[in-house]
């Protein structure tokens, strides 16, 4: 019985170990928006070498209307834009030493969901200090997929602004921004994830002391 126990924590260790190695890629939050919508996307970057990440660069596909970015300590930003002034790239670049072997990074940028649009594919490419980069842009399910945020469509119901669009809250207005800029601000971390793998190992232990005493 005990050595059907310890098995089964090793078991529950690997699949951890395992699904995090999985999640670790560029990916975008949250994972769905509605279309003609305002929204706060988060660019979430680990570092997966032992060197920093110094750079990275999110595109935008035509789905999305991204004309806003939170300022970050450490990082500057610059902007590409088409003919029409529409702005279809951002290069975030270190100023001071990066993204290191124990940290992720969280950038932040708000934008409008176009109608019609069904999924949002954000293709990354990240750069680390000696120029390697990762290419964050295949299909979901492939070694290094792009990620994808859903588009669910919006109510017939939902409060409108202006030519039938969704109502922007006070904070959320379209807007221009400056080339390049340094940072100022930072996201929090994602605690309720670490508290559910917390309570799941804590649960696996509890069991395993409780089959002991039945040994």
């Amino acid at each position: 019985m005990e050595k059907g126990a310890s098995s089964l924590i090793i078991s529950v260790f690997i699949l951890f170990l395992f699904s995090g190695i999985a999640s670790a890629h560029v990916t975008v939050i949250p994972n769905q928006a509605t279309e003609g919508s305002y929204e706060v996307f988060t660019v979430r970057v680990p570092n997966e070498k032992e060197i920093p990440t110094t750079k990275l660069e999110v595109k935008f596909p035509s789905e999305v209307n991204v004309s806003r970015f939170e300022p970050r300590p450490g990082w500057k930003y610059d902007l590409t834009k088409d003919s029409t002034g529409k702005i279809t790239s951002v290069i975030w670049t270190a100023t001071g030493e990066g993204i290191t072997s124990t940290e992720f990074g969280q950038f932040n940028m708000q934008g409008k969901v176009e109608n019609g649009a069904k999924e949002i594919s954000w293709k990354a490419i990240q750069t680390y200090k000696d120029g390697s980069t990762v290419e964050w842009v295949g299909a979901p399910g492939s070694d290094k997929p792009a990620s994808v945020t859903k588009v669910t469509p919006k109510s017939a119901t939902a409060p409108t602004h202006g030519h039938g669009e969704q109502a922007p809250a006070p904070d959320q207005e379209p807007g221009t921004h400056q080339a390049s800029h340094d940072g100022v601000g930072q996201a929090p971390t994602n605690v309720p994830l670490n508290a559910s793998i917390i309570a799941v190992v804590v649960s696996v232990f509890s069991l395993f002391l409780s089959l002991r005493k039945r040994v």
